[in-house]
This record gives C-alpha cells, sequence and structure tokens, in this order.
C-alpha cells in the first residue's frame, strides 16, 4: 500500500491541519513522551527541582511503542514524523521503537524520496537492536531503487554503503538468516562475502545457517570451505558446526574426511556430543557399514556420553532398514536395560523395526505388550505395524487394524491412507490408489506433499499422465509445494506416457518455483530423454549437473551407460566406466551388467568375457544377472560350447535361475545336446521356487522353437514327455499353437495323437488351440471329434471352447447344429456372452440367412445388448455384398448413434463393398473420414482403396496412396504390389511394372502366378513377347506351375509380335503340361489357320484324349505337342482316320476328328 502525500499510510483518513501533535483526537501520549516539537512550560518545585518520572513498567513500553505508530501517522508530513522518531529515540528509556514502526518510517521516507533520513532510520534500529525483518530490506532495496526483493542484496549492498546505509554485525546475520530462509543460498553467501570484506566477523550462528543451506543442497565443498572460514576469521566452530559438516561430509559418502573432522573436533577440544554421535551412527547405517556404527554405540556406553533415546531409535531404525535381524534384538535389549522400554516412542520404534526386517509376528506380539503395559498406542504406533502388514502382503489384517483405528480410535491420519496408498501404487493399482487417496480427502483430511507423492508413484507407473497432472494442480491449488519427490513422479509419469516435452517442461517448472532438483530427478529426466532418441538432450542435462550443484550418482551413470549400449556406442560407453572409477561413485554391480549387456549385444562378447572374469578383481562379484548376460552373448554368436563351459562355472557358485534355463536349454536343443537339456530341466524343476507354472513353460518352449525350429523343439518336448518329468501339456500346448499359426494343423492333430500315447493329457486350453487352427482351415469334422473327445475324458470345454465350435458350425452353414450347441452350452452352465452372439449373428450371415441374422441383431437390442464392432461387422459385410447399400450405410448410422465406435476392420468392410458396388468417390470419402477420426488405416484399407484408383483409372492417385502407406510405417504386401504392377502394364507403364516388380522382391515379397500372369500379358499385349517369355522362364525356375491364364497371355504375345512357332510351342508345352485350353486360347492363337477378314468358314482338326477331353488344335505345318520333327498336316490327320479315328502321337492315343470354325473376334484374358 503506497503512501499519500500527506504522510498517512493506508486509506484512513488524514487528521484536520487544527489537530496538533499530541492532541489527536481519540490518541493519547504516551507515558512520559513529551513531543519535541510542542514543548510545554517546566513545572518547577519549590527547590527548583523536578523529580524524574517512574520508570514505565514492560506493559507501559509495548502500549507506548503502539502508540508512536498511531502518532507518527497523524504527522503533518515526512519532516515532523522524523522528528518524531527520533524525539522518541533519544527517550529509549521509556518508548521502545519496534520492527514496525521502524518500518513505517523506512516506507514513509521511501514513498517521499528521503533516502538519506531512511539511513537514518536504520541507523536507529541498529542502535536500539530493533529486530529487522524481510520487510525492512524489500523497503530500503526498493528506496535506493534496486528492484527484484530480497534475492537483490547483493547488487543492493554497494548502493546502500553510498546512500550511507551501511550494515552492522546484527543487521548482516539477520539479512543472511532471511536469504536462507526464503531460499535465497546463493545470494546469503554472496553476502557473507560482502560482510567479511567489511570487517565485519559473522557470528557462530551465521556460519551454521549458511552451512545447514549447503548442506541440504548437498553442496560439500562450501559447507567444508565455510567451516575454515570460521577458522580463518577467529570464530572457534562449536558442536553443532562441526556435528554439521560430519553430517554432510557423510552424506556425500566421504567417510575419511568426516572422520578427520571429529577428529579435529576433539583435538580442539571440542567434545562431541550425544548428537555428533548419533549424526555419526546414522550416517555410517546409510553407508552399509553397520560394523563401524556398533563400534561408536559401544564406544558411546563406555564413555561419559551415554547413548539417548534418540541413539537407541535411530539404530533401531537403520538396522532394520538394512534388515539386521540380530543387530535390532541387541539393541533393544540394550534399550531395556538402561530403562529406555517405559514409553510408546521406544516400542513403536521396535514394533518399526521388527516390521523392517520382516518378522510382522513378533512386531504384533510386541505391539500387544505395549498395551499390556498400559501404553496406549499412539496413530504412529499402529502406522507403523500396519506398514510392517502391507509390506509382508498381509492385506487384511493392515484393514483390519485400519478399522480398528476408525472405530475404537485413535482416528486414522493422513500418513495411515498414504500407506494403503503406497500399497497399491508398488501393486499396480493405481486406481484403488486414487480412491484411496479421495477417501482420505472425503473424511477431511488435507493432503499433504507425502501423500501426493504416494499417489503420483502409482499414477506414474502405469503412465496415468491426465490423473496425475489433476492430483499435482490439486495440491498446488492446496496451498501445497511440490517437492523434489513430486516432480520427480510427475517426470517419470510423462516419460511413461511417451510426453517427454512435458517431462522437460516439469523440469524447468520445477527449477523456476525454486524448488531444488535432487539427482533422482535429473536421472528421471535423462533416462527419459535417452528413451526418446534425444541423445543430445540428456547429455546435456548430464553436463548441467555441476552448474546444479549436483555430483552424478551411480544411478546416473548407469543410465546413461545403458542409452550408450542401446546406442552401440562401445568405446565411449568404457570411457564412462572409466570416469566412474574416479568419481565419488565407483562402478556397482548394475553398472558392471550393464557394460556386459552393452559388450554382448554389439559384437563384444570377448570383452565381456574378460570383463566377467576381472569383475571379483575390481570387487564386485558376478551374480545370475551377469553369468545370463555372457551366456546369452556367446549363444547369440552360436558359440555353443563356451556358452556351456560358463554355465557349468556358474553352478558351481549359483543356481541357475529361469532366465538362465531360458538361454540355455534352446541352445543345447539346436545342437541335439538332449541328455544336458534333459538334465538342466530336471536339475530347475527339482529347484525350490522355481517356475514350472504352465505359462513360465509355455515361455521357455516358445524361446526353444524360435532358436531350434519345429522339428527339434519336438523331440525336446517328446524327450520330457517320455522321461516323466511331466504329464502336463505344458511343453505340447506351445508346439500345437505354433503348428495352427503356420496353418500345419493336422501336422498338430498327429502330434497330439503321438504325446497322447507318451502319456500325457491334453488340458482345455490345449484343445481349445488345435480346435481354434482346425476351425480356420475349415476342418470342421476333425475340430468336432475333438469336442466330442474333450467332453468323454471329462476335459470340460470352457466358453472359448463353445464359441469356437459355434464358430465352426457357422462356417459350414448347420445353424441348427449351430443353435443346438449353444443350448448345451447354457445348460453347461455358461451364459452367451457378446463374443458368442457375434459368431451367431457371423454364422447367418455366411449362411445366407441375412434377415435372420439382422432380426437375432434388433431381438438383442431390445434386451440390452452392448453390440460391439464384432457384431456390425458381419451383418455390414453381408448388407454391402447383397448390394443392399443404403440399409449398410442407415446400420452404420446406428452404430455410431448406440456409442459403438467405428474400428479399422469396420470402414475396411465399408471401403471394400463400396469398391465392387463401383463407388470409388465414396471409398476415397470413407477413407478420408477414416484418418480424421484417427483411426489409422491397415494394409488392407491402402489395399482397397489402391484397388478402386486402378481399376477406374486413377493410377496415379493410387500411386499417391502407395506411397503414404510406406510414410505411415506400414509394408505393402503382396496384393498391393500386384494390384499396382497389373494397373500399370494396363496403363503400357511396363518400366515402372518391372521396377516395382523388382523393389518388391528386393523387400523379400516372393511373385506368385497372379504377378507372372500380369506382367507377360501386358508384356506381350506391348509386343515384347521376348521379354515375356523370359517371364515364362523364370516362373517355372521359381516352382509356380503355369495354368490357363498363363498359357493364353503367352500365347497372345507371340501371335502380336508374329511369331507364330513360338505360339503353337507355347501352345503345345501348354498340352504335355496338362493344362486344358479353354475358348480363349483357340482365339489367341495365330490366324493363319483362320483370317476373319478373308474366310467365313475355316476347316481345323481336333483331337481328343480317350476320355474325349480336347488336347490339341493342328494346323498344316505346324509343331505338334512340342515334338521335333514330328508334323500332321491335314491329309495326315485325315488318313489317320483310316486308322478307326486313332493316332499316336509323343506316346499319346488321340482321337481324330474335322472340325469347322467359324470366325470370331480373339479375346484377350490373363486369369
Amino acid at each position: 500500500m503506497e503512501l499519500c502525500c500527506s504522510g498517512v499510510l493506508g486509506g484512513s483518513a488524514p487528521p484536520s491541519r487544527a489537530a496538533k501533535v499530541g492532541t489527536v483526537p481519540g490518541v493519547s501520549s504516551p507515558p512520559g513522551f513529551v513531543p519535541a516539537s510542542r514543548p510545554k512550560k517546566r513545572r518547577i518545585g519549590r527547590a527548583g527541582f523536578r523529580p524524574p518520572p517512574p520508570a514505565p513498567t514492560c506493559d507501559e513500553r509495548k502500549a507506548a511503542a503502539d502508540d508512536v505508530i498511531h502518532i507518527l501517522r497523524s504527522a503533518d508530513g515526512p519532516a515532523e514524523a522524523l522528528e518524531i522518531f527520533t524525539s522518541a529515540a533519544r527517550q529509549s528509556s521509556r518508548v521502545v521503537h519496534t520492527t514496525a514502526s521502524c518500518n513505517y518510517m523506512l516506507e514513509l521516507m521511501r514513498a517521499h524520496g528521503r533516502v538519506g533520513d531512511m539511513a537514518k532510520v536504520f541507523d536507529v534500529m541498529q542502535r536500539q537492536i530493533v529486530k529487522t525483518n524481510v520487510g525492512t530490506f524489500a523497503a530500503i532495496f526498493r528506496g535506493i531503487g534496486v528492484e527484484g526483493g530480497l534475492q537483490s542484496a547483493p547488487v543492493a549492498l554497494p548502493i546502500m554503503k553510498e546512500a550511507g546505509i551501511v550494515l552492522n554485525a546484527y543487521t548482516y546475520n539477520g539479512l543472511i538468516y532471511f536469504l536462507v530462509k526464503s531460499g535465497f543460498d546463493k545470494e546469503a553467501l554472496e553476502v557473507y562475502k560482502v560482510m567479511v570484506t567489511d570487517g565485519i566477523v559473522p557470528s557462530v550462528r551465521t556460519y551454521s545457517v549458511l552451512m545447514v543451506a549447503f548442506g541440504k543442497r548437498r553442496d560439500v565443498e562450501t559447507v567444508v570451505w565455510l567451516l575454515r572460514e570460521m577458522e580463518a576469521h577467529g570464530v572457534k566452530p562449536n558442536v553443532y558446526s562441526y556435528t554439521i559438516c560430519i553430517r554432510v561430509l557423510g552424506q556425500a559418502r566421504r567417510f575419511d574426511e568426516a572422520y578427520r573432522i571429529l577428529g579435529k573436533m576433539e583435538s580442539e577440544g571440542c567434545k562431541p556430543d550425544v548428537i555428533t554421535h548419533t549424526v555419526l551412527i546414522q550416517i555410517l547405517c546409510d553407508a552399509g557399514r553397520i560394523g563401524d556404527a556398533k563400534d561408536v554405540f559401544w564406544k558411546m556406553k563406555k564413555s561419559d556420553q551415554k547413548p539417548d533415546r534418540v541413539t537407541y531409535i535411530t539404530l533401531l531404525d537403520k538396522f532394520g532398514d538394512n534388515g539386521d535381524e540380530l543387530s535390532v534384538m541387541e539393541i533393544w535389549n540394550a534399550m531395556k536395560a538402561d530403562g529406555y522400554n517405559d514409553n510408546v516412542v521406544a516400542y513403536t520404534a521396535v514394533v518399526d523395526a521388527l516390521c523392517q526386517i520382516g518378522r510382522v509376528f513378533e512386531a504384533s506380539e510386541m505391539f500387544d505388550e505395549m498395551k499390556q503395559k498400559g501404553i496406549s498406542p499412539e496413530q504412529y504406533s499402529y502406522n507403523s505395524l500396519i506398514s510392517g502388514y502391507l509390506k509382508a502382503d498381509r492385506f487384511g489384517d493392515a484393514l483390519e487394524l485400519f478399522k480398528y483405528m476408525d472405530i475404537h480410535g485413535p482416528k486414522p491420519n493422513g500418513y495411515t491412507h498414504v500407506l494403503f496408498i503406497n500399497y497399491y501404487g508398488k501393486s499396480g493399482e493405481s486406481i484403488k490408489a486414487i480412491q484411496r487417496y479421495e477417501l482420505m480427502k472425503s473424511k477431511g483430511i488435507v493432503p499433504d506433499v507425502v501423500a501426493g507423492n504416494a499417489v503420483l508413484f502409482g499414477l506414474a507407473k502405469s503412465g496415468r499422465l491426465g490423473m496425475a497432472k489433476r492430483v499435482f494442480h490439486e495440491l498446488k491449488a492446496m496451498g501445497v509445494s511440490p517437492d523434489a519427490i513430486t516432480y520427480t513422479m510427475m517426470i517419470k509419469c510423462c516419460s511413461k506416457a511417451s510426453k517427454v516435452d512435458e517431462a522437460v517442461k516439469i523440469f524447468y517448472d520445477m527449477i523456476e518455483n525454486k524448488c531444488v532438483p535432487d539427482v533422482l530427478a535429473v536421472n528421471s529426466l535423462i533416462d527419459t530423454l535417452y528413451k526418446a532418441g534425444r541423445v543430445d538432450e540428456a547429455w546435456q542435462i548430464f553436463y548441467q549437473l555441476k552448474e546444479m550443484n549436483l555430483e552424478p550418482t551411480d544411478g546416473t551413470y548407469n543410465t546413461l551407460l545403458a542409452g550408450l549400449g542401446r546406442e552401440g556406442k562401445v568405446k565411449e560407453a568404457m570411457h564412462l566406466l572409466e570416469e566412474m572409477y574416479y568419481s565419488s561413485y565407483p562402478p556397482n554391480l548394475i553398472t558392471y551388467n550393464t557394460i556386459l549387456d552393452c559388450l554382448c549385444k554389439n559384437g563384444a562378447v570377448n570383452d565381456a568375457l574378460d570383463m566377467l572374469y576381472n569383475m571379483t578383481m575390481k570387487g564386485c562379484r558376478p551374480d545370475l544377472s551377469s553369468y545370463n548376460t555372457v551366456i546369452y552373448g556367446l549363444v547369440n554368436e552360436e558359440r555353443f560350447d563356451e556358452a556351456f563351459s560358463i554355465f557349468c562355472q556358474m553352478k558351481k557358485v549359483l543356481i541357475p535361475d529361469y532366465a538362465t534355463v531360458c538361454t540355455i536349454i534352446p541352445s543345447f536343443v539346436k545342437t541335439g545336446l538332449m541328455k544336458e537339456a534333459l538334465h538342466t530341466i530336471k536339475d530347475y524343476f527339482l529347484q525350490p521356487g522355481s517356475k514350472t507354472d504352465r505359462s513360465s513353460c509355455h515361455s521357455l518352449m516358445e524361446g526353444i522353437l524360435k532358436k531350434a525350429g519345429t522339428e527339434k523343439s519336438t523331440e525336446f518336448a517328446e524327450t520330457i514327455a517320455s522321461s516323466g518329468i511331466t504329464v502336463d501339456d505344458f511343453f505340447l500346448c506351445p508346439l500345437i499353437k505354433h503348428l495352427c499359426k503356420q496353418k500345419k494343423a493336422l501336422e498338430a492333430h498327429e502330434l497330439v495323437n503321438k504325446f497322447k500315447s507318451l502319456g500325457v493329457s491334453l488340458k482345455t486350453g490345449s484343445y481349445n488351440s488345435l480346435i481354434r487352427g482346425l476351425v480356420d482351415e475349415n476342418l470342421i469334422d476333425i475340430a468336432e471329434s475333438l469336442f466330442a473327445e474333450m467332453k468323454e475324458l471329462g476335459c470340460g470345454p470352457d466358453e472359448f471352447t463353445y464359441n469356437l465350435i459355434l464358430d465352426a458350425m457357422g462356417k459350414s452353414m448347420r445353424i441348427e447344429d449351430m443353435l443346438k450347441v449353444q443350448e448345451e452350452m447354457h445348460r453347461k452352465g455358461y451364459e452367451s456372452t457378446y463374443v458368442t452372439y457375434n459368431t451367431i449373428i457371423s454364422g447367418l450371415v455366411k449362411s445366407r440367412r441375412l434377415e435372420q441374422a439382422i432380426d437375432l441383431y434388433y431381438n438383442l437390442m431390445s434386451q440390452g445388448f452392448s453390440p460391439t464392432p464384432c457384431t456390425y461387422g458381419p451383418l455390414l459385410d453381408g448388407l454391402l455384398k447383397a448390394g443392399r447399400i443404403e440399409d449398410a450405410e442407415n446400420l452404420f448410422d446406428e452404430m455410431l448413434e448406440y456409442g459403438c465406435k467405428a474400428n479399422c476392420t469396420i470402414y475396411n468392410i465399408l471401403l471394400n463393398g463400396h469398391r465392387i458396388a463401383g463407388n470409388t468417390e465414396q471409398v476415397c470419402h470413407l477413407f478420408q473420414n477414416m484418418v480424421d477420426e484417427g483411426i489409422n488405416p491397415d494394409i488392407k484399407s491402402y489395399t482397397i482403396i489402391i484397388d478402386t484408383l486402378c481399376k477406374a483409372g486413377q493410377l496415379n492417385d493410387g500411386l499417391t496412396y502407395f506411397r503414404q502407406l510406406s510414410e505411415a510405417g506400414l509394408e505393402p504386401d503382396l496384393i498391393t504390389y500386384n494390384l499396382l504392377i497389373d494397373g500399370l502394364g494396363k496403363s503400357k507403364r511396363l518400366e515402372e511394372a518391372l521396377s516395382l516388380f523388382n523393389d518388391m522382391q528386393k523387400k523379400g515379397i516372393v511373385p506368385n502366378l497372379y504377378t507372372y500372369n500380369s506382367l507377360i500379358l501386358h508384356l506381350g499385349k506391348a509386343g515384347k513377347a521376348a521379354e515375356a517369355g523370359k517371364m515364362y522362364e523364370e516362373l517355372l525356375t521359381k516352382g509356380w506351375k503355369p495354368n490357363v491364364f498363363t498359357y493364353n497371355a503367352l500365347i497372345r504375345g507371340y501371335s502380336v509380335s508374329g511369331s507364330t512357332d513360338s505360339a503353337y510351342a507355347a501352345y503345345g508345352r501348354m498340352i504335355v503340361g496338362g493344362c486344358l485350353p479353354n475358348s480363349s486360347t483357340y482365339m489367341q492363337l495365330p490366324n493363319q489357320f483362320w483370317d476373319c477378314r478373308q474366310l467365313q468358314v475355316s476347316r481345323y482338326i481336333e483331337f481328343y484324349d480317350a476320355m474325349s477331353v480336347p488336347m490339341a488344335i493342328v494346323l498344316t505345318g505346324q509343331l505338334l505337342l512340342g515334338q521335333q520333327g514330328m508334323f500332321a498336316r491335314l491329309e495326315d490327320a485325315k488318313a489317320a482316320q483310316s486308322l478307326n479315328g486313332q493316332l499316336d502321337i509323343a506316346g499319346k492315343v488321340i482321337k481324330v476328328t474335322l472340325q469347322t470354325a467359324r470366325p470370331w473376334k480373339p479375346v484377350s484374358t490373363m486369369r
């Protein structure tokens, strides 16, 4: 609020000019205060002596100070106010200026630009030792023209000095304190340096404040420097100063320096107290040096600095965290001996420690003992036990204790709810976590940052960014300041949701909001950037760590090493590893395993072997992951003997786990080492805690199939079955799925029969896989027989089985049988689901019972059925194929009205229907709608639109969509290529067609007969008979059998080119190859036998085989059946008729008849 010209602060009306100081209406003068501006005549006693007034009491002095502000407000202007202020200051025995009165005067002088008078006011403050506050310095800074608030202190100090406002030790210390409290640690340090330059020695408290501030920032160097500064300026550090240094050095894992400080402390005569020893114990425990921590404790016991309750609780907490069961009980017994087990704090500490080491039963007993002693558990006592129950996955016990609290008290607090939120989050149940969070709020408990962080952890794990944002912004709206953990969780959530830009924004928001990033937040951002491929930005953040006064941790290095490994940058990874050796965080087991993974995946397996052998020398013992990684690398390079050798070495010190088995057994099977594979799997199965469930065995078998192929994998599965290790179908089921996926359902069926003879019994899942494969290949009878077998053997069909059989009945158009199966399904207790009804609707459509399918659909809808795209797909397909375009469009609109969103399959059905109807414009319109709605077209979508456009003569548009297909990350298939090759051929763009033909083969797509027929036809029509002939020869070498369309296209090509001999040679090949000509064949043959322009009737000879199937047509002088030197002339054929109408040509008995041909126009046909 600004001052007005009259010097009155705020909006109150100024007193009238007639009102004099000291006579302001409603304001009395303070006791003993005589205004300097209006002195009254002294009253002199009889001896001329005026006795001094009595000293005011403390309350009177405070009241007087309050009244001074009122008097100052009534002054006519700043000059009069200053005179009153200084007069009051001279009467300090009766009137004490306060921070409020001084700040008022500073603000008044500032408003009137009286900087010199501000110096006078500030001088009074310092002389009378009036406390300053943030407002004091803010007023001064504004008065000398420095903006930016308290943070601008380093800039303001020299300007203040020039204006005569000079700080003394007291005000310097205060300014430093205010800066630190406001989070401006760097600025506080700058002020300290100015203070020292001015020759003013800071107090021990000032040093302590600065050391604590920079200790929180983990800025070890500055803390140690400040300790040296104390000594250099003759300020003797106290026990608190030394303890701060020891704590900070310990947190930085600089234990030798921490011990040196401790020794120096003792040599300087500053005896460490209980707090110092407790801090030392804490940092030793955090470093995992439990033995050293215990030594400190027992030395304390023998000294005069006995452990106190805090020491004991710290030890219990740390030993519990480290899982040191023996030490927990040892400390508890010592605690009891010293009499520190007499309250709720002590009992809660031991309950918590027991829970930490997993001894929840003993913790529960200790909790009961506490109550039996008459010690009432507090909220945190209950919370400790609830936490233990949840860590032991005894959710029911935890919930029961929570309900007890809710009924009997003490009522659950925010932390109680946080424990459950944490449990849900770590269990992957983020929805339950947020529900518990909302329950907590409904109980009137305002979430704090801990609660917010707990719920954000679960949301980050599941990548629910929308919910996380809501919680984050809600916390800020409630006045809860996010901390480093909050921001870290948000960064992780963005990473999980692939929102990298948002993660970066949150990180810089964190800095902007004065929340000092910790190394975990930085590590998370580096990992996010690296995984998103923004490598340069990740390294840039890494290089900024020093600017943030953060030191890279092993987590930072490991994240970068993993990224370098993914990039294949082995040399850079090894260089970074060397850097770690000289950092505060030497390589750990995770580091070595990361490097091993990098080496093995980038062709440096020999280096990985060297590292594996040298790890122990570096003080890091290889674990299962280390060995598994190297074995994987060797197996990947097919160095099976070496892999087996490492495997044998590993077994001497470690027990193989599931990952080991999945790595080594596929290589055994591939190399035919079935005995070794069997021995390994047998040992693993007998191992306690091994993964021998269906899912694990399936994954193992799938790995073997991928590595060793079907034949050897089958042999391995047979070996397992014959050995009797298991009679379950765990190893058989993946084989069934694999064969069925390759459309080899009959082989799968034969394999099942073989395994049955080995004593393996099929479970429902295996039956379902086989039945599904058989139904997909339309082997309905076998599928039905297996269905019957299941029921006979007592292996009950499940809902999935029934739906498969319903599908089989629908495909074979046996609707009545399908409905009977549905009735049986209901009798067995399985309700019809949307899958069942969709299958029945599909079956009805396939059986050409479209109206019945539509009736069923509307009947279901009237009963509240929730349709899916699979419901509408068959109906739309049926309507479109029946030419009922309008009905299909109406049904599609109805589908959208019911809230059932169209997917790619639905759009493909619509596209195909309009393609068949020749509605090119509608196909293009639907395709664009699909894209606009965010539905990504698949290869079928593109194929349909390309086919439509090619047939409509819009080839260039078709090629545009072909290019879009590749840009969308899809690979064109054989059908797509065939459509475009044919379209280009029809448009006489043969070079482009041949270019596509070559391109498809480079991409590994094998041309089929359709491809070759198309090229032969269009090359022939273009007069390129020789090239067409080469295509014909190529298709033969590729193993394709020419059909009638191939020969017709080839004959036409030769005919067009005038190669009559070649045309008849092709015809001869056709006959010898057993390919029957059709009417088009005869039309393509050269017209020297008939000339439509000259002859109305022509005579020719038709030859038949013994079954009266046309075999050949022979013209005068033409090669017959491709046999050199064998010519059949008309007269020879006539002569043959005398031989009972038969002729033996090329080993074939031919019937001969004379025919008359009428002229027709040749027609070209490719297919």
